[in-house]
């Protein structure tokens, strides 16, 4: 059943005890500029004279709730721009919200944009180790899991090799390797299934599905409605940054199949 968004909404506090994540009423704008300014008069003369005007104000979330258990697997779907990566950002504190709260009960692993922090003239070695300290990983622990994050990769004969001379699928699948290895309470997935050739997409699905099986909270953000279907049991529909649908995974689907043919 689709659950009502007012009551959602309206969720009590005592709720932040019992959930892996709890968002209440979370807002977040952005300024886009209306015209390019490129000297420093022009700048001023935007600051000064006109400034109101030469932005414009992007809703990019407007009073978004909604909560996921702990072990429960939680799919975000919509239309390019509807505010899902935005969402996903502000979980994982790279964006504060202008308005509302966000809790997350226990460690994250934000599998968000994989590489990110990644040095191309360092050794695929080396970047293991740095991209490690970047997840949260000592050095102990990624001397116990080196290993396996290269045979997960598939890139030992590599390792030795500077990264700028990777393709991007071995960029991707040296990145997806280590950050699995953070052993995570809380997983958040942007379209990372979609990455990589398809024997390491199946790879990469198998591996998140043997988290999901093992208890782990999973917000998965996804295009792919099969995939969705497959691994959530509830999942949210967003249309420009707000809230359009939120419950069980088959009755939101079929809502966005109602919304996507009267969009025509």
């Amino acid at each position: 059943m689709l659950e009502s968004l007012a009551r959602v909404v309206g969720k009590p506090n005592g709720e932040l005890n019992s959930h892996a994540i709890v968002v209440e009423n979370v807002s977040k704008t952005f300024r886009i500029p209306k015209e390019r300014k490129i000297t420093v008069y022009e700048h001023l003369i935007g600051l000064f004279g006109r400034g109101a005007q030469s932005y414009e104000v992007f809703n990019a979330l407007q009073d978004v709730s909604f909560s996921v258990k702990h072990g429960e697997t939680f799919g975000v779907i919509g239309p390019n721009g509807c505010g899902k990566s935005t969402l996903l950002k502000v979980l994982a504190g790279v964006l504060y919200p202008d308005s509302g709260r966000v809790k997350m009960g226990g460690k994250i692993a934000p599998f968000l944009e994989l590489g990110v922090g990644f040095q191309p003239e360092l050794s695929a070695r080396d970047n293991v180790y740095l991209y490690g300290a970047i997840m949260g990983l000592t050095r102990k622990d990624v001397d116990q899991r080196y290993d396996e994050i290269m045979d997960f990769s598939e890139l030992k004969r590599f390792e030795n090799m500077k990264l700028r001379n990777f393709s991007s699928g071995m960029y991707v699948r040296l990145a997806f390797a280590t950050a699995i290895q953070t052993n995570p309470d809380i997983m958040l997935v942007d379209e990372v299934l979609s990455v990589g050739d398809e024997s390491f997409q199946r790879k990469c699905g198998a591996k998140i599905d043997e988290i999901r099986r093992a208890g782990k909270t999973i917000l998965l953000v996804s295009h792919s409605l099969g995939t969705v279907k497959q691994l959530c049991s509830r999942c949210l529909l967003m249309n420009h940054g707000q809230m359009v649908a939120l419950g069980e995974t088959e009755d939101v689907l079929a809502e966005y199949e109602r919304m996507r043919a009267a969009s025509g």
